[in-house]
């Protein structure tokens, strides 16, 4: 640390610098800092000469950050982000409450974790759970958060990854359309598709045992958030693609149905990972192995209540 007073003219000068980037203007930067337009502009000319390198390009209404400028700033929000967090958590172990943020699909949150928040509110009472939503495809590093939801490839997964569940995707619907529409006599019953905007449309065309139900698919629902999805599909306005790791609890409480006894497992597996800039605290590895074993017991459920899809076969043998 004592080095790092030696390479910067003041401790205070990261925090004029850090708003002044995030602002993109020296002007409003002293706004946000309460000081004049000028300090701020001494204040970095300063730390430009003590490094020996220029971080801004004054250009008409405002600054930019030149390249080492962008380099510099990426790692002050690390850095910032880090003793925010740290504060934040010793603030909360004040009052005995501990913050775990989760990054995940609307979809999930919607559909597995919200149904049983009272069972996890009673084993964790004293955790602050907090969100970072996702309404499409769930993906990207973690940023500002403890753990995430993500679809990883096996040679992508690191030694602190936890495997949730491989990408299994089935067809589901519920017991309404199931009988009078999906199993109807009626060889020219029309059928309804729901699907996210950025998936395949001849998604069925993956599950052979359709055939014999589909008929025409001449309607389509098409939502870009896959919580939508799955709410049109409980609502019986169709039959969507289903994602175990969301529709899981559906099934497992009777809610959907699978549409036709098949699966398709893909190369994929649907992970729980740690943020690399954060600390992995017992309590968020607690977390993360809850979802975990309420996911396990959704899937022995609907195995039980399923045999023929062989879901627990598939499950227990990846682990």
């Amino acid at each position: 640390m004592s080095n790092l007073r030696r390479k910067l003219p003041s401790s205070s000068s990261l925090f004029v610098f850090e708003a002044a980037a995030r602002c993109g203007s020296f002007t409003r930067a002293a706004d946000e800092l309460c000081v004049s337009q000028p300090a701020v502009s001494r204040m970095l000319a300063r730390m430009e000469e003590h490094l020996g390198v220029q971080l801004f390009e004054r250009v008409r209404g405002g600054a930019r950050l030149t390249e080492s400028g962008s380099y510099l700033y990426r790692r002050v929000q690390e850095g910032f982000s880090t003793i925010e967090s740290a504060i934040s958590e010793i603030e909360s172990r004040a009052t005995g409450m501990e913050t775990v943020t989760l990054s995940v699909s609307t979809a999930f949150t919607t559909h597995w974790l919200m149904p049983r928040m009272s069972r996890f509110n009673l084993r964790f009472p004293n955790v602050d759970m907090r969100y970072q939503l996702m309404s499409g495809k769930i993906g990207g590093p973690l940023v500002d958060v403890d753990l995430g939801m993500r679809y990883l490839d096996e040679n992508s997964i690191r030694g602190d990854d936890r495997l949730v569940i491989p990408e299994i995707l089935i067809p589901v619907c519920n017991r309404q359309y199931f009988t009078d529409v999906l199993h109807s006599a009626d060889p020219a019953q029309v059928q309804t598709l729901i699907s996210m905007d950025n998936q395949e449309r001849n998604w069925t065309a993956h599950f052979d045992a359709l055939g014999q139900h589909l008929g025409r698919a001449d309607n389509a629902l098409v939502f870009s958030d896959y919580a939508v999805v799955v709410q049109a599909a409980l609502l019986g306005q169709g039959m969507a693609l289903g994602w175990m790791n969301v529709v899981s609890h559906c099934l497992a409480k009777g809610q959907l149905l699978a549409a036709v006894d098949q699966l398709r497992v893909t190369s994929r597996r649907c992970c729980l990972i740690f943020a690399n800039n954060r600390p992995m605290r017992p309590v968020v590895e607690n977390v993360r192995d809850w979802i975990i074993e309420e996911m396990r017991a959704d899937i022995a459920q609907i195995d039980t209540a399923c045999p023929q899809l062989g879901l627990a076969a598939i499950v227990g043998g990846l682990d």
